[in-house]
């Protein structure tokens, strides 16, 4: 498969000798966590600044998925990258790659996945932390943003499977707010209709327990197109909570 560079990009990379593969799994960088060493191998993230555009370098060795279409594995960053760009043709908002690509070095199966920061934008779960003391008005505003988000998602005909409050990243504008999706790793098309749907919204409800029944019917209804007090509303406000309480039962 050949490399991708984003057009808009490709530039400024070049400038830095960074628009390869090679010199880019060669950068000495501080990890911004831990690296992940499950899946039999490894896999870091890395902040990388040039001329004052931030970027998120992701690297990988090793750390692979499989599935029935490729039962010998292929590197996680492979899928993510694949739902990136599915995203974009869907209109689904989302974060942006920048360079992808793979090798294969002495059976070491290794992968770079560099994808633009979102700077300025902010996690709805640091949202959450403050949630108490936000005013009416703008609790009101991110609810229908996530529902909206939502919306888009699953009109689309993809279930994201990790819809959780550190995946939404928010942006305010003007007196509405923006929202974007990350981790797309997996993603999968919606094959079980309002099963799928619900199995995508519950777990973010059950990671927001500071929102209330009111919360919760504004986000539905913003996902629904509904009013707050309508019949599909409550309908679906029966469904979370009845998985919800089943999940909960689980734990």
């Amino acid at each position: 498969m050949k490399d991708f560079i984003a057009n808009t990009d490709q530039e400024l990379l070049e400038r830095h000798k960074l628009a390869d593969f090679d010199a880019l799994w060669g950068l000495d960088l501080q990890a911004v966590d831990e690296p992940n060493k499950e899946r039999g191998g490894w896999s870091s993230v890395h902040r990388l600044e040039l001329d004052g555009n931030v970027y998120y370098l992701k690297r990988q060795s090793n750390h692979l998925t499989r599935s029935l279409l490729r039962p010998l594995g292929e590197p996680t960053f492979a899928r993510e990258f694949r739902n990136i760009q599915r995203y974009r043709q869907l209109d689904i908002p989302a974060l942006d790659a920048v360079f992808f690509g793979q090798r294969e070095v002495g059976g070491e199966r290794r992968a770079i996945l560099l994808t633009r920061a979102l700077e300025g934008w902010r996690p709805l779960d640091s949202w959450l932390k403050d949630w108490s003391s936000l005013g009416a008005e703008r609790r009101q505003a991110i609810l229908r943003a996530c529902g909206m988000l939502a919306r888009r998602l699953h009109e689309a005909g993809q279930m994201h499977g990790c819809f959780y409050p550190k995946h939404i990243f928010l942006r305010e504008a003007g007196e509405e707010f923006e929202s974007r999706l990350i981790d797309l790793e997996k993603t999968r098309p919606l094959l079980l209709g309002t099963r799928d749907r619900v199995k995508d919204l519950e777990p973010l409800l059950r990671r927001a327990p500071d929102w209330s029944e009111a919360d919760v019917r504004q986000l539905l209804s913003a996902y629904l197109g509904s009013s707050v007090s309508g019949l599909d509303v409550d309908g679906w406000y029966q469904r979370l909570t009845a998985r919800r309480r089943r999940k909960e039962a689980r734990a």
